[in-house]
């Protein structure tokens, strides 16, 4: 199967590790994952700051790598919300529950410009120590780590 996925992966935290782990259980050993890494120009909308490109792609392959996926893989820039996935032949998309809404504009895209559309598969997103979303956002804003963990809490 072909799968595809997407993000700034910008910190690389357990919620990213959970889309990444099941767009490669998706895609299989015979499979493919293309993963869309946002652009320098596109992630600086973020409101926090943003390593590199290249540092965060860097990130990425040391984590696939680290878990031996044995799927091939490739990283493509992604310059916008849809990236190639507009016009790519391609079987599904992963998401989280924050970028369902991105998924289904794609295939209401796709069927529009004659396209097949592209089964979703939805993650539920890692919840932090608190409860609440792990997010790049909150590890920037210090309030958590990459796994979730309340920064500062006493008992930890």
């Amino acid at each position: 199967m072909k799968v595809m996925v997407g993000g700034t992966f910008d910190p690389l935290h357990d919620g990213h590790k959970r889309l990444l782990a099941r767009s490669f259980e998706l895609a299989g050993p015979s499979g493919m994952v293309t993963i869309g890494l946002t652009t320098d120009s596109f992630a600086s909308s973020k409101l926090h700051p943003v390593r590199p490109f290249d540092e965060r792609r860097e990130n990425l392959v040391r984590f696939i790598e680290e878990k031996g996926y044995r799927t091939p893989w490739q990283v493509e820039a992604l310059s916008d919300r849809f990236g190639t996935a507009l016009v790519a032949d391609f079987d599904a998309i992963v998401v989280s529950e924050e970028t369902l809404p991105v998924a289904t504009e794609i295939n209401r895209l796709r069927k529009e410009r004659g396209s097949r559309k592209v089964d979703i598969h939805q993650i539920t997103c890692v919840l932090a120590e608190d409860g609440r979303w792990i997010s790049s956002t909150r590890i920037y804003r210090g309030e958590i780590d990459a796994h979730g963990h309340l920064i500062g809490d006493p008992e930890k």
